[in-house]
């Protein structure tokens, strides 16, 4: 009993806390998008699976929520599309692939604007628990730009391949279709070879220093309007 109390130490717990909470937000908020989107554009789908809902029990692969926390970057189960339902299936299903990432990016905007205000409303001798509540923030922010950038891969069954066949001629787009089913172990191939884990970390540092600079904004607004400089 001692060895399991030792393992769930306070600290231990805070960092899962730290770690699951915003993964599970990111790719809940990533996966829905797809299926709003979706639906948007005439498919159905995933509204009558139960599929656009903010629970994240909906969305998890448990591979994949192991990666965002472990490495920053990982994947949700995905939302089912028929591009059949759309009057232009290839367009509709690059458009519905690219609201994922786009959303993330929208998502990690929202949240570095959430770390501006509360800066900007830190207590003089801040606590243990408003340090946790900037560190989710932060934390949330930047998985929610890895996620996009991840998933922005041309690498199936990432997002990224779905935009880039749509660019291809029909015939090839069907062919590259096909190969879709064999995508994952390609994926997990990439991801055991760590071939894409530099260009993955500097995209990723490259994207959040473009976002970044909403923080100071908020910040120095919400400052000068409540003249706490």
């Amino acid at each position: 009993m001692t060895g399991v109390l030792g393992f769930l130490d306070t600290e231990k717990l805070l960092s899962i806390v730290l770690s699951v909470i915003p993964a599970l937000l990111c790719i809940t908020f990533h996966e829905l998008s797809h299926g709003f989107v979706a639906l948007k554009l005439g498919d159905t789908t995933a509204r009558d699976m139960g599929r656009l809902t903010l629970n994240p029990i909906k969305h998890i692969d448990i591979f994949g929520l192991v990666m965002m926390v472990a490495f920053g970057f990982g994947w949700a189960k995905p939302v089912p599309v028929d591009m059949r339902n759309f009057k232009n299936p290839k367009r509709g299903m690059a458009v519905t692939a690219l609201a994922g990432p786009v959303s993330n990016i929208l998502l990690a905007a929202v949240f570095f604007a959430l770390y501006g205000v509360a800066a900007a409303f830190a207590p003089a001798s801040s606590g243990s628990a408003f340090d946790v509540i900037l560190q989710m923030v932060a934390r949330t922010a930047m998985l929610s730009v890895a996620l996009a950038v991840f998933n922005i891969i041309p690498i199936p069954p990432l997002d990224g391949s779905k935009v880039l066949f749509a660019l291809l001629p029909d015939r090839a787009y069907s062919k590259l279709m096909r190969v879709e089913r064999y995508g994952f172990i390609i994926l997990m191939v990439v991801i055991y070879t760590n071939i894409l884990d530099s260009t993955i970390g500097a995209a990723t540092m490259w994207t959040a220093d473009r976002l970044s600079p909403i923080t100071h904004w908020v910040y120095t607004l919400l400052t000068k309007l409540t003249g706490r400089f």
